[in-house]
């Protein structure tokens, strides 16, 4: 069990929890919610490594027969913590707002619903795998929150970086409304009153 929880994909799970915090003090290193040009970029380079292992955790973990309860626990746990942390971190930093914060709010209920949803049919015994929709879905989130990570610092480098990764939320939204109706289509079959 212990070898299990410390193998190459789970440390590679737990640094992408541990990276949260890490993203976030980028914004405060001045002592306030700040976003310099250097945090933008430090926050960004970090964000960037932890999606990386969100591919290669799952990967490893399936290459090498290293499947674990704690693995498939946390991995979807810990990218929820990203993307909610740094989604959170952007609306009140100011790079998400106006009517971009609906495509923010619609992807944390959506992954928060799931979850739930998950979590009920669990219970049941009742495996929902996740879709290569969904694998999408999460893959346009994360280059759309990098994007967004970059900001103001990026519009100096290549005008209109913000711009797209407002444009990239908005489809990261709407594809996280169809695969969470997915889910729940699935779901529904199973829950009794």
């Amino acid at each position: 069990m212990a070898s299990r929880a410390l193998s190459l994909p789970n440390i590679l799970t737990y640094a992408r929890i541990v990276c949260v915090p890490l993203v976030v003090m980028c914004f405060f290193l001045e002592g306030q919610l700040r976003s310099p040009d250097y945090a933008r970029w430090t926050a960004l380079g970090i964000f960037a490594a932890a999606s990386i292992t969100d591919y290669f955790d799952g990967y490893l973990a399936r290459a090498w027969n290293q499947s674990s309860t704690i693995g498939r626990m946390l991995d979807p746990i810990a990218d929820k913590l990203l993307v909610a942390a740094v989604l959170l971190l952007l609306a009140a930093e100011g790079s998400i707002a106006g009517w971009s914060l609906w495509a923010a709010i619609i992807i944390l209920c959506r992954e928060i619903l799931v979850s739930g949803l998950r979590e009920y049919l669990a219970e049941l015994k009742v495996s929902v795998p996740v879709t290569r929709l969904a694998k999408w879905k999460t893959t346009i989130q994360m280059i759309s929150i990098g994007f967004l990570l970059a900001g103001p610092a990026g519009d100096q480098f290549l005008p209109g970086i913000t711009q797209v990764g407002l444009a990239l939320l908005w489809v990261s939204a709407l594809v996280t409304l169809y695969t969470g109706y997915d889910y729940f289509r699935a779901g529904l079959r199973h829950i009794d009153d």
